[in-house]
């Protein structure tokens, strides 16, 4: 009976990951409309390369915490954020190319930081620290880094909640967010990973709170735009 448990939980656990993984395509695909309009107007205009910059931050922390010197069984964390990685890095090198002078050489520098500070991590975890603390360390460092990253969509919440408009929302970014946090959620209630679940289970609360303004409003707009045909037509 233990056996078919701890088979049945295995299941369980990689087929959440490997759902969270394909969600998280999602969002990494997501900023290409972005720079196909730099590439075209050869141009960085008034973008920022900061949340690229950050999202490859955040990749190389949990990419390096899913691997077996971190912490156990949890390949499929380091799978999606490392090709998150990938993502990020060429987003931040098509940024660098299109910017203005002043934008590329702050961003570069920035870049080259993010690989410094990234490297003091992977050596002190791997080198100056025994297996249990380095799980531990290194699990507070992701867990810190996915609230954050969760946590900054409360701009655009707000945003919305003032504007009364979800314009600068996005569903289907929205819907990938949230399918992709209650995927690594389940992920790490079954792999018993709080660093892991906690701050998913996070992102799942602030992906629902987005869905639900998203109907809200687009249910307010759409009222709205028929209050004057029913009126003009009694």
């Amino acid at each position: 009976m233990s056996l078919l448990s701890a088979q049945t939980l295995t299941i369980c656990k990689d087929a959440a990951g490997v759902a969270g993984n394909i969600f998280a395509f999602g969002l990494f695909i997501s900023p290409i409309p972005t720079f196909r309009r730099i590439m075209r107007n050869q141009c960085t205009e008034d973008f920022s390369g900061l949340p690229y910059l950050y999202a490859l931050m955040n990749c190389l922390i949990c990419a390096w915490y899913g691997t077996p010197f971190m912490s156990d069984d949890n390949v499929l964390v380091t799978t999606v954020n490392t090709i998150g990685a990938m993502f990020q890095l060429t987003y931040v090198i098509l940024y660098i190319v299109y910017a203005e002078k002043s934008k590329k050489l702050n961003t570069f520098v920035l870049l080259m930081a993010i690989f410094g500070v990234f490297a003091i991590i992977l050596s002190a975890s791997l080198f100056l620290l025994d297996r249990p603390t380095r799980h531990v360390l290194v699990g507070f460092l992701t867990c810190a880094s996915l609230i954050s990253m969760f946590a900054s969509p409360l701009f655009i919440i707000r945003l919305v909640i003032r504007t009364k408009s979800v314009e600068f929302m996005p569903f289907y970014l929205s819907l990938s967010t949230f399918a992709m946090s209650v995927s690594f959620m389940l992920y790490g209630i079954f792999n018993f990973d709080p660093f892991v679940y906690v701050p998913n289970g996070i992102g799942t609360i602030l992906g629902t709170v987005q869905l639900l303004l998203f109907l809200y409003y687009e249910r307010k707009d759409t009222d709205h735009t028929r209050e004057p045909l029913i009126e003009s037509f009694p």
